[in-house]
């Protein structure tokens, strides 16, 4: 099956696959749940393509194998990222930005983790660069463990074997099997969705506290004077 790149020929998800088999995908899986290096890894496309892979026989392994084996993958990559965060604790948002790390990263996980609290450990994983940042991020606010772990499983689960199980579905289907570059591309787009609408309100939300803080400048400059009505109020007594 050849696949549309979406990026570096190297990131391609049917080269991955082809080149590393199942354990390139579980080392993948791992890297992106909690290795600062992870982030720009193809999480979704490559899920999606191996459950594809795997109902159309060209990647041998059972189905419910591969599901609890990515699963196990994505709860362990974000134990590893919870631990390192507990660990370097507050240094991380000190370290200098570099090809593979930029701190923008890490403040867009903290406000994500500080918006949606221990859930975000579940939403997270379906956003792309957030996912890998979240539970470092979880880790450095020293979140309560014994949260942590059932909301990582919990997360891990519906991610790894959801988006697994939904290229298994899909990959039934003649129509996807014959178009499977717009169903990666597809999922690509779909997945970028939550960053969009998180990047649209940051800047809806910077607009309308910019203009707040126009109107309280406003009426600090005009506070000085009573109004009119106020003024003959004030000869009359």
């Amino acid at each position: 099956m050849n696949t549309l790149a979406l990026g570096p020929s190297w990131l391609d998800p049917d080269h991955l696959i082809g080149q590393f088999g199942l354990l390139g995908v579980l080392v993948i899986v791992f890297a992106e749940s909690g290795l600062l290096i992870g982030f720009f890894l193809p999480g979704d496309s490559l899920l999606f393509t191996t459950g594809l892979l795997v109902t159309t026989d060209k990647l041998h392994t059972p189905l419910w194998l591969v599901c609890v084996l990515v699963a196990l993958a994505a709860i362990i990559g974000d134990q590893v990222g919870y631990l390192f965060g507990r660990k370097v604790g507050p240094s991380l948002f000190k370290r200098p930005d570099s090809r593979l790390f930029k701190q923008e990263n890490v403040e867009k996980a903290h406000e994500f983790f500080e918006k949606y609290g221990p859930k975000s450990l579940i939403l997270a994983r379906f956003v792309p660069v957030v996912r890998t940042f979240t539970p470092i991020i979880a880790g450095v606010s020293r979140m309560n463990y014994r949260s942590f772990i059932t909301f990582n499983i919990i997360g891990g689960v519906l991610w790894g074997v959801g988006v697994t199980l939904l290229g298994a579905g899909l990959g039934q289907i003649e129509f996807v099997r014959k178009n499977i570059e717009a169903m990666l591309v597809l999922i690509v787009l779909i997945s970028v969705v939550p960053i969009a609408i998180e990047f649209l309100r940051a800047r809806s939300k910077a607009k309308k506290e910019a203009a707040a803080h126009g109107e309280g400048r406003d009426q600090i400059a005009g506070g000085g004077s009573p109004a009119p009505g106020q003024r003959g109020r004030h000869a009359k007594r």
